[in-house]
């Protein structure tokens, strides 16, 4: 599916545009992302395209997301080739403002959730949730769509925005979209671009370790035990373990001993690539 992408730099063309589908009775869909368009991103604007009339995809690079010493500067850009994949996606509208139009100056307001933000990537990342709730509260109120679709790759900042929006009120229904992956197992995501070809080898491991781990648990071997194993087995094909646990698949709260219902959440540094990945449990993958 492929249509005439239009796209608007400022949010007042955003909302003008979305006004008026929203005028003719429209439903309107947003996808908001972070450009480096790849088949995890296209599935969510198919997935939107399903559900309502209209798709708003967005990129913004958010520098309130990214910590001092992380890839802000190199993560990676080429907006003419993100337009064309979300053109062919389906997506109508394209916005991409720049950070003047986000953020301008003297702009002071910061959006935090506490609850889901615990530990997991705010271990290490601190300040990384409080950027992504604010991103995204700003572009759900500079949209005003509908329904908004998330991946669940970043499973811990599905429930972030689902909580933002659920104690904010914002009339907006969150949906999560499946995690897509290479033949091999890994979840797509821009970052993979970083990964050696040696690294690219082993990067299917980490898949395929919480997969292992997920059959031990739904099996009733203990979250200590199975998390154990596979802790050991990543780092044991060289991957750097920054967490490995098994949360509360609404809540996020830490579980531990047989569990009956979890998801198990990675991340993990291959050489200098972070990667995350999740898998639930019971897992019918």
């Amino acid at each position: 599916m492929s249509t005439e992408l239009e796209i608007v730099r400022t949010v007042a063309d955003l909302r003008a545009r979305v006004a008026a589908w929203h005028a003719q009775g429209e439903t309107v869909a947003m996808v908001p992302t972070m450009g480096a368009i790849h088949e995890g991103h296209m599935s969510l604007v198919q997935q939107a395209n399903r559900l309502a009339g209209r798709v708003v995809a967005s990129i913004f690079v958010n520098p309130l997301q990214f910590g001092p010493n992380e890839d802000f500067a190199a993560y990676p850009r080429g907006k003419a080739r993100d337009a064309a994949l979300l053109a062919q996606a389906g997506a109508a509208l394209l916005f991409t403002p720049n950070a003047n139009e986000m953020y301008p100056e003297g702009f002071a307001t910061k959006v935090h959730v506490a609850g889901v933000t615990g530990g997991l990537c705010s271990a290490t990342r601190p300040d990384h949730f409080d950027g992504v709730a604010t991103v995204v509260a700003k572009l759900l109120l500079q949209c005003t769509p509908d329904i908004a679709i998330f991946g669940e790759k970043d499973y811990q900042q599905l429930l972030v925005i689902k909580r933002l929006v659920r104690d904010l009120n914002v009339p907006v229904e969150i949906v999560g979209g499946p995690i897509v992956r290479e033949p091999d197992g890994l979840a797509l995501s821009s970052r993979n671009a970083y990964l050696s070809a040696e690294e690219r080898e082993t990067a299917p491991l980490l898949h395929a370790t919480i997969q292992q781990a997920s059959h031990e648990l739904a099996a009733g071997l203990s979250a200590e035990q199975a998390l154990g194993s596979a802790r050991a087995a990543l780092e044991a094909a060289g991957f750097r373990v920054d967490y490995l646990e098994a949360r509360d698949p609404e809540t996020l709260a830490p579980l531990s001993g047989p569990v009956a219902s979890a998801r198990i959440l990675v991340a993990a540094f291959l050489g200098k690539t972070r990667l995350i990945d999740n898998v639930p449990v019971p897992s019918l993958a």
